[in-house]
């Protein structure tokens, strides 16, 4: 695994985008891949990290009604006690229930204390449309030494309303887990510097580190800071820890 790492002073605490690759269909072994991740994580004082969207089952579409995962399911329990003796809240990508007979496409969020969320994408993109239920709220926030975060997955992003409604929010911090090719990335890194910039937050996005459902990612995770400046980024593909350290 690569680290890529900045200092800086006006970053809340320290955060993380996990560039992880996952295998297809084995949460068991993409399980083993995030753990690996977190206890890199945290020799790094790392206190919050993202992983891409559907980082546990990889971008599995058509599979994940047989994979859907909740924070209490026994294969997360690795996670669960990752965090807990980390002290470090850790958000991963899977299928999540919904509230009709397609799962929705979700960022659960571990917390060390035993308090766990659940995000469902809002904006659905593509053929997610046949396998995947729209989350009802765009707005999903959680609070973390004092300071709130939005989560996104991927095709939300893509929406400016998206992002200005979690700033209306009072979010500071954006975390995005996606999936997202080179020719998606080149016209979507301006909009997270944007939005950054407009909305004084900072934004984290974790991608994948390899291809994932038939798409080759681009990798390039980074981490913008509030004036919109890429603090930190991966040079490309691979496994990569992206780190921003409060200083």
């Amino acid at each position: 695994m690569n680290i890529a790492q900045a200092a800086i002073k006006n970053i809340a605490f320290t955060i993380a985008a996990a560039q992880s690759t996952s295998v297809p269909l084995d949460v068991v072994a993409n399980v083993q891949t995030h753990l690996r991740f977190v206890d890199a994580a945290a020799q790094l004082g790392v206190q919050w990290l993202v992983f891409p969207e559907l980082s546990l089952t990889g971008y599995e579409l058509a599979a994940m009604p047989g994979l859907v995962l909740h924070p209490q399911h026994a294969l997360l329990a690795p996670l669960r006690e990752a965090s807990r003796r980390t002290g470090m809240a850790i958000t991963v990508g899977a299928p999540v229930d919904s509230d009709s007979a397609l799962p929705s496409i979700g960022a659960i969020t571990l917390q060390p204390d035993g308090n766990h969320a659940v995000y469902a994408k809002h904006h659905l993109h593509g053929t997610e449309t046949q396998f995947a239920t729209p989350g009802a709220a765009p707005v999903h926030l959680q609070h973390w030494y004092g300071h709130p975060i939005a989560s996104a997955i991927c095709a939300d992003t893509n929406h400016p309303s998206h992002a200005a409604q979690a700033a209306n929010a009072g979010a500071r911090i954006y975390a995005a887990s996606i999936l997202t090719s080179a020719n998606g990335y080149s016209a979507e890194a301006p909009l997270w510097a944007g939005y950054a910039r407009e909305h004084a937050m900072t934004v984290v996005v974790a991608n994948h580190g390899g291809p994932s459902g038939g798409f080759v990612s681009a990798g390039r995770s980074g981490i913008w800071d509030s004036d919109g400046a890429l603090l930190v980024e991966a040079p490309g593909t691979g496994d990569w820890l992206i780190v921003v350290r409060a200083t």
